[in-house]
């Protein structure tokens, strides 16, 4: 069974070799590469700024990776490496069978046709240069851009369906879990909270389906197996 397009995106951002590419830029070990380089494409904005834009992890983390890693280059050059890693991983890890061609032909219809109001991460993301000649790179990047647009889309849901977004986090990881991502003493949230991340889920995939009906329905079928291949263990 394939797994979700967000979640392949996910292990990318968790894996050491990640992180080693970090260290190699010159960013010190802890979480300065991965939020100088995730929020990169924002700009030099103030911290408070990247937190509101990314929602799910905690102050802390993102206030302590995203300072640690103002010394070690500029915010559009972290952006950059970032981008380069992404495509690194996805260089190791696409199985070589799959026809990532096709997948970067659809993938790129779906990224340039959407609607980016109000998903600012997800539209500098999508304004990062993507090289021709690195096939599977390009669909890597391609896959973290769409992770990117779920994931604002996600955020959008969540304060829409009255949660905050450690309330989410809470909800989905578990207390433990969500200190590990950056909030400060979690507490468990009410077990009347949950349907609301429920009904979050349900209306971030609304939110997505226009994106999605730009493809015909031969082209949806094809994009999942497209997607199952490239995320296949």
């Amino acid at each position: 069974m394939a797994r979700p397009i967000h979640d392949f995106g996910d292990e990318f951002m968790s894996d050491e070799a990640t992180a080693e590419i970090g260290l190699r830029a010159g960013f010190a070990p802890g979480r300065g590469f991965y939020c100088r380089g995730r929020f990169g494409v924002l700009g030099e904005a103030p911290v408070t700024v990247v937190q509101a834009v990314q929602g799910f992890l905690g102050t802390r983390l993102v206030t302590t990776g995203w300072l640690a890693g103002q010394p070690v280059m500029p915010a559009q050059e972290a952006a950059a490496c970032y981008a380069r890693a992404v495509r690194a991983w996805g260089r190791a890890h696409i199985p070589a069978d799959a026809d990532v061609e096709q997948f970067n032909h659809l993938a790129q219809q779906l990224i340039d046709a959407a609607d980016a109001d109000a998903l600012p991460l997800f539209a500098g993301w999508r304004a990062q240069p993507c090289p021709d000649d690195d096939p599977a790179g390009a669909a890597m990047q391609r896959i973290h851009v769409l992770r990117e647009h779920r994931g604002a889309c996600h955020l959008a849901a969540v304060r829409m369906c009255g949660l905050s977004a450690q309330a989410a986090m809470v909800i989905n990881l578990g207390v433990e879990q969500a200190a590990r991502y950056g909030w400060q003493d979690p507490q468990p949230v009410d077990a009347a909270q949950i349907p609301r991340r429920q009904r979050a889920e349900r209306i971030t995939d609304e939110m997505q389906m226009p994106l999605y009906a730009r493809l015909t329905i031969r082209q949806r079928t094809e994009f999942a197996q497209l997607v199952e291949a490239l995320t296949a263990p």
